[in-house]
């Protein structure tokens, strides 16, 4: 979803906010509404990030990513991308000015202190912005989602109605999978 960008194709300041999104959480939500206040456009960057081992391809999590962000109630100029490079040159290739990151708690700070850092290295030019994780959002990790969701929780709480129902049928899928 694209929108605000003037007729010269001038789209002001631009964001980056990245992440796996294995799935998208109501936190990643909460974030990427507030992010999308901060810059006059943002992009939503899905890292391919093979390493981690993700429950879902990238082009599912793109599309999950699109579809909570499309059911969202802003006039935000948000777009949703994958990326495969370092976050600086998707920044930098995205004409990117701000990198945007959310903290869950202090664990959350050391991890970005480092990287904030080693990106401010690469291109100082690029800044990198913290939101806080609002209070209602702060135990939430994708990782959490997968494990309870996996083991029959009600994540519904944790994620969209979409994302609850495509884990669900995930989890049935790899259970009738691991019954034959």
């Amino acid at each position: 979803m694209v929108t605000n960008v003037s007729p010269t194709g001038d789209k002001g300041r631009i964001g980056v906010y990245p992440g796996t999104f294995d799935p998208i959480t109501n936190g990643h939500l909460d974030i990427i509404q507030r992010a999308a206040r901060q810059v006059d456009h943002l992009i939503v960057a899905v890292a391919r990030n093979a390493g981690k081992g993700p429950l879902y391809s990238t082009d599912e999590r793109v599309a999950m990513v699109r579809e909570d962000i499309a059911a969202l109630n802003t006039s935000a100029s948000i777009e949703v991308r994958s990326f495969d490079t370092l976050l600086m040159h998707f920044a930098i290739e995205m004409n990117a000015s701000v990198i945007i990151r959310g903290l869950r708690a202090v664990s959350d700070f050391e991890y970005e202190f480092q990287m904030a850092g080693m990106n401010a290295r690469l291109n100082p030019k690029v800044e990198t912005i913290f939101l806080m994780s609002s209070e209602r959002h702060q135990f939430i990790s994708s990782r959490f989602v997968k494990e309870i969701g996996r083991l029959g929780g009600d994540i519904r709480h944790f994620v969209s109605p979409r994302v609850a129902e495509r884990l669900a049928e995930r989890f049935a899928l790899d259970a009738d999978e691991g019954a034959a």
